[in-house]
């Protein structure tokens, strides 16, 4: 049965005085949820919050019926997370390591456990691979096992943590499937800070930045948001810091050797800027920019 994760006004402030969480709610319904934001937002201390690994300083939080902040047990048994950090020991096998996790899990019965253990590898396709020691699997390789190891137990509640940063483009397309196959039934939070990432995989998504949540919404309603008020010009390097000091611009990169500038606002800002179509980036590079009061949900 579909189930939603709501959360309602969780905040964390670390004993240094970070304030890493500042009175998130959110709505995550079942399937795929990307939450973005940079490095140092509060998605890995939200994460860690959901999959019981630290305690808020208040707010709540509740998967179907199970109060996630009070409960840990119950959470735990429905729970599967991939850390941002995921480590491995290095000459066990595949095969031996998911048996040994899915006994920790629960699943007792031998033959109920190789069952499952067979089903999970041939899933997150490692099943011609699964004698070999993990030490020498490539990156995308130990972050499908990840899953594999995050998926015992038939999970209601999926988290993964940054998992395709470091992956070449081929493991991350497959990465990306075993992902999208996986949300089909069960509610999976993607946390990132990779835009393309959400773009790709989640129906839903939110940007956070400094622990408030600036932004909710579905990717396509809230990059329609941005239409007719993107602009970008070209400009010599030298003039960047002109530039922003003159325009509110929210990203620069280089192309072919020049600066690209693109700024968000109602009209051309002078008559050199060009009009283009919004993107995700752009949503997400505006929206972290703004310092104020948290934005509006787009449908």
């Amino acid at each position: 049965m579909p189930l939603d994760l709501v959360l309602q006004d969780l905040s964390k402030t670390y004993p240094n005085g970070v304030r890493a969480l500042d009175g998130v709610s959110l709505e995550i319904p079942t399937g795929m949820f990307g939450l973005l934001g940079p490095n140092g937002a509060g998605k890995s201390t939200l994460m860690r919050t959901l999959a019981t690994l630290q305690d808020a300083d208040r707010g709540s939080a509740r998967l179907g019926d199970i109060d996630v902040l009070r409960d840990k047990d119950a959470v735990r048994r429905v729970l599967g997370y991939l850390p941002q950090d995921f480590g491995v020991y290095p000459k066990v096998s595949a095969e031996d390591m998911l048996d040994h996790l899915a006994r920790l899990k629960g699943i007792a019965e031998r033959g109920a456990r190789r069952d499952t253990v067979a089903r999970l590898l041939q899933q997150v396709n490692l099943w011609d691979v699964r004698k070999k020691a993990l030490g020498g699997y490539s990156g995308g390789m130990r972050q499908r096992f990840g899953i594999a190891q995050a998926l015992l137990g038939d999970p209601r509640l999926v988290i993964v943590d940054e998992p395709t940063a470091g992956l070449d483009p081929e493991e991350r397309v497959r990465f990306h499937n075993l992902l999208a196959e996986i949300g089909e039934n069960v509610v999976v939070i993607l946390s990132t800070h990779i835009v393309s990432d959400v773009s790709d995989l989640c129906a839903r998504m939110a940007i956070i930045a400094k622990g408030r949540v600036r932004l909710t919404g579905a990717p396509d309603a809230v990059v329609a948001s941005l239409r007719g008020r993107v602009w970008q010009k070209t400009i010599a390097r030298t003039e960047l810091e002109a530039a922003k000091a003159a325009y509110p611009v929210i990203s620069s990169r280089l192309v072919a050797g020049r600066t690209l500038v693109t700024v968000v606002a109602d009209g051309a800002p002078s008559p050199d800027f060009v009009g283009v179509e919004p993107t995700l980036e752009d949503v997400y590079f505006a929206t972290i920019a703004v310092k104020a009061e948290p934005l509006a949900a787009a449908a």
